[in-house]
């Protein structure tokens, strides 16, 4: 992110700043001075936001994009009704910046619950979708309720006097795998329940259940064809980026989501950040972003490119948010295990303000 110069001299020959827009219009080469001062706020208030709310003002730099902040909370398999009662209570009470989009997804199971019961500030998303209408297939469960299912068949075997518990065991774990590779919803569903937001291609469905691009590219299409928008996830594995293939793999992974860009956000999510606590440098982050909005400038075109959010996720947190916010070309965050704490939450989205500097 080209940070602003707190100097509103030299912020007079350079591009003006809108919100978080970039716009290509220029000022008009107004000649300043103390004696005209009173022309000077004026051009300046005519191409500046200035906020002012008892913190004295604050110019905003530009992003790269001219998308709006987004910052989405992916809770993946994690919670029970008393724990997201919590959690949205502390959402609800959160003081959030206003010029960023906020998106929440919950387990499948809690989608209502949730919807039901959080500020319309936040808007909801689901963790995952199918490829078409209708059929059976429903949202994430987790782990937890298939080793429930385990036990009890394991019990009633055992009443029956079936003992082959290690055939057994590595039967009903394979039953629980396979189930668990077919547990998507279908986007009628995610609809129906008021989302408006899916994330597709997350690398825990690519590398635990085996999505593939061309899986995933289809999920994506039909999501975007009944208007639900699409969270698109993309990133390297370590050995991949050991080997120099981040920018390979990342671009593959995109073509994918080709098609209707209108309403795409993509993450880069460096599989060896996800969880681990090892989250990428801003400047490693800043690379990979760069090159992604290049590669749909010259894939798709520029207006594409300047739209599209590009968001990052891979261990963010309260703590190192703000610094990857200062990038010009990181438009937002994927948060998660954070994301299941409220207040750290509301700070990573109000990183936004770390775009903006005193004046």
């Amino acid at each position: 992110m080209a940070v602003a110069s707190t100097s509103l001299a030299s912020q007079m020959s350079g591009p003006h700043f809108s919100g978080l827009r970039k716009s290509i219009s220029k000022l008009d080469n107004t000649s300043v001075s103390f004696s005209t001062s009173q022309a000077f706020f004026h051009n300046v208030d005519a191409h500046l936001r200035l906020s002012s709310a008892g913190k004295g003002c604050r110019s905003v730099v530009t992003m790269a994009g001219s998308g709006k902040f987004f910052v989405g909370g992916n809770w993946k398999c994690n919670g029970t009704k008393d724990s997201i009662s919590k959690l949205v209570s502390d959402l609800n009470s959160a003081q959030l910046e206003s010029d960023v989009d906020v998106v929440v997804a919950p387990p499948f199971l809690y989608i209502d619950q949730v919807k039901n019961s959080l500020t319309d500030r936040i808007e909801v998303s689901a963790q995952n979708c199918w490829t078409g209408k209708g059929g059976a297939f429903t949202g994430e469960i987790r782990a937890h309720y298939y080793a429930m299912i385990r036990y009890k068949l394991s019990s009633l075997l055992h009443a029956v006097g079936f003992t082959d518990f290690v055939t057994v065991t590595d039967g009903i774990r394979l039953l629980s795998k396979n189930l668990l590779a077919q547990t998507d919803s279908s986007v009628e569903q995610v609809k129906d329940l008021g989302c408006k937001w899916v994330i597709l291609g997350h690398s825990e469905r690519r590398h635990i259940i085996g999505e593939n691009d061309e899986f995933i590219g289809k999920k994506a299409a039909y999501a975007l064809s009944q208007g639900v928008g699409v969270i698109a996830c993309i990133g390297e594995l370590l050995q991949e980026r050991e080997a120099g293939k981040t920018f390979d793999v990342c671009f593959q992974q995109l073509k994918a989501f080709a098609g209707s860009w209108d309403n795409v956000v993509v993450a880069y999510e460096p599989v060896w950040a996800i969880g681990t606590g090892k989250v990428a440098t801003p400047e490693q982050a800043q690379e990979v972003h760069v090159a992604v909005r290049d590669w749909l400038t010259k894939n798709v075109s520029a207006e594409v490119a300047s739209k599209t959010r590009i968001i990052y996720g891979g261990s963010v947190n309260g703590s190192n948010s703000s610094d990857l916010a200062k990038k010009e070309d990181i438009d937002g965050f994927l948060v998660g295990g954070a994301s299941l704490k409220g207040p750290e939450f509301a700070t990573i989205v109000n990183s936004v303000t770390s775009k903006k500097v005193a004046a």
